[in-house]
C-alpha cells in the first residue's frame, strides 16, 4: 500500500499530481476536490466522518496506491497527521496553506504570526490566543468562523482581516472591526488574521510566532520594576506562588480582581494568558496602563467596583482576587473558573473567604507567605529584613464524578 496526500491550491494541483492519479485505486477528498481533480476511472470515498475514509484508505493492499486530496497544505493542521494516527505512512506533495495565502495578499510579513485551529476545538482558546497576542491567525470551522471571533473580542481593540476562498473562484479578503465581523456571514472555507496594530511593522524576531514564552527575564518580577504606589503591589515571593497555582498559559483568560497597579495581571499576560483587570481607582488605572505598556503586554482593563464590575465580562480559567471583601470573594467563586486564588493580609477574612469557595464546590489549600529578605546594612554587612506575611488560598474546582 502507497498513500500519497495532496495538496489542492484553488483549482490548482501541485507538479506530479496528474501521474500519481492516474495510478491511483481510491481518491479520497471532499466532493469538490473530487469532482474536479479525481480520474473518471478511479474509485472514490467522498469525506465526511474521518474514520470510514481512514479504514477505506488502510483496506489498500499490496501494490496499491490511495491518493487523498486536501484543501492547501496537508502537513499544517491537516490530514497527515490524522493519516499517521492511524500508522499510515504517506507521501506529501503540498500546495500552498490558506495562512500564506492570507499573509501575502495582505501584504504582511508573518514569521511573529501566531497560529491555532479552531477545527474540531473550543474555540475559547483561540479567541483567547487572540486576546493575548498582537497578531494571530485562526484556521476556521463551521460556526467558529469571523463572525464568533469579532463576537468573543468584544471589549478589546483588535482589527480582523478574513480571507474567504483563498485561490478560489470567489477568493475575497476584508478588513473589518470584529463588531461588524460579527454581523455578517461569511464565505467558507475562511480565515481569519486578528492583529492589534494593523499598520504596525512586526519586530525582527528570530522564532516562528512571536517570542517565546515564558519570557527570558523570568517571572516574579522586582517591585521595581513596575510603577505603584507608597508599596502597595503584591509583592515578587507572593505573586510568584500565586502564578505557579493562576497556571497563566496560551489559550487560558484570567481575571486579576482588585488589580491595584496590575503587577499579577501584567506577570499572566506576559507568560501568555489574555487578562481582564478590574480595578476601581483611576490613579491605580493610570499606573496599570503604564506597567502593561511598559512591559508590552495587552491587559484589559475594566474601571469599576467588583462584584458589579464583574458582570458581562467573558468567562475566566482562572481568578486572582488582590482586594474586595467577601461579597467579591463569593462572586468570583461562582463564576466557573478553574482556579482562584485569593490573597489576603487580614487573619479574620480567611475563614469566610475559605468557606465562600467550598460552598462553590471547590477544594481549598492555603498558605501563608512570610519573606524576609537581605538588606545592607551601613557598614556593608547584611540583616533579614521581613515583609508583612500575606495568606493566599487556592481553590481548584473539584472534578467531576460519574453518578
Amino acid at each position: 500500500m502507497a498513500v500519497t496526500v495532496i495538496g489542492v491550491d484553488g483549482d490548482r494541483l501541485p507538479p506530479g499530481s496528474a501521474e500519481v492519479l492516474e495510478s491511483a485505486q481510491l481518491v479520497v477528498g471532499g466532493g469538490k476536490h473530487l469532482r474536479a481533480h479525481a480520474p473518471a476511472q478511479v474509485r472514490t470515498f467522498e469525506l465526511g466522518p474521518l474514520d470510514p475514509a481512514l479504514n477505506a484508505l488502510a483496506s489498500l493492499s499490496g501494490e496499491e496506491r490511495g491518493v487523498v486530496l486536501a484543501s492547501g497544505d496537508p502537513g499544517f493542521f491537516g490530514a497527515v497527521r490524522a493519516l499517521r494516527e492511524r500508522g499510515i505512512r504517506c507521501s506529501v506533495l503540498p500546495a500552498t496553506s490558506s495562512v500564506q495565502r492570507l499573509m501575502a495578499a495582505a501584504g504582511r510579513s508573518w514569521d511573529d504570526v501566531a497560529v491555532v485551529s479552531a477545527y474540531g476545538r473550543d474555540l475559547t482558546r483561540a479567541i483567547n490566543v487572540c486576546r493575548a497576542r498582537h497578531a494571530v491567525a485562526v484556521l476556521t470551522a463551521p460556526k467558529a468562523g469571523p463572525a464568533q471571533i469579532g463576537s468573543g473580542l468584544a471589549g478589546w481593540r483588535r482589527t480582523l482581516v478574513v480571507g474567504e476562498d483563498l485561490g478560489g473562484e470567489h477568493e475575497s479578503v476584508v478588513t473589518i472591526d470584529p463588531a461588524d465581523a460579527a454581523q455578517r456571514t461569511w464565505r467558507e472555507p475562511n480565515v481569519v488574521l486578528c492583529l492589534a496594530e494593523p499598520d504596525e511593522v512586526p519586530p525582527r524576531g528570530w522564532a516562528a510566532g512571536g517570542e517565546p514564552l515564558p519570557p527570558e527575564t523570568g517571572w516574579a518580577l522586582s517591585e521595581d520594576e513596575f510603577s505603584h504606589r507608597d508599596g502597595m503591589i503584591t509583592k515578587a515571593e507572593v505573586r510568584s506562588v500565586a502564578l505557579a497555582r493562576l497556571a497563566p498559559r496560551a489559550g487560558a483568560l484570567v481575571w486579576d480582581v482588585g488589580a491595584g497597579s496590575g503587577s499579577v495581571a501584567v506577570e499572566c499576560a506576559r507568560l501568555g494568558a489574555a487578562v481582564v483587570a478590574i480595578e476601581s481607582d483611576e490613579n491605580q488605572v493610570v499606573r496599570m496602563i503604564t506597567n502593561a505598556a511598559g512591559h508590552g503586554v495587552d491587559v484589559r482593563i475594566e474601571e469599576g467596583s467588583a462584584p458589579q464590575a464583574l458582570r458581562g465580562l467573558p468567562r475566566p480559567d482562572a481568578v486572582f482576587v488582590g482586594g474586595g471583601g467577601n461579597d467579591v470573594v463569593t462572586a468570583c467563586a461562582h463564576v466557573g473558573a478553574s482556579r482562584v486564588v485569593v490573597a489576603l493580609a487580614a487573619l479574620d477574612r480567611v475563614a469566610p473567604a475559605r468557606e465562600a469557595l467550598r460552598a462553590a464546590d471547590y477544594e481549598v489549600d492555603g498558605v501563608q507567605l512570610a519573606a524576609s529578605r537581605l538588606a545592607e546594612l551601613p557598614d556593608g554587612s547584611s540583616r533579614l529584613e521581613a515583609a508583612d506575611p500575606v495568606v493566599l488560598l487556592c481553590g481548584s474546582r473539584k472534578p467531576a464524578t460519574d453518578g
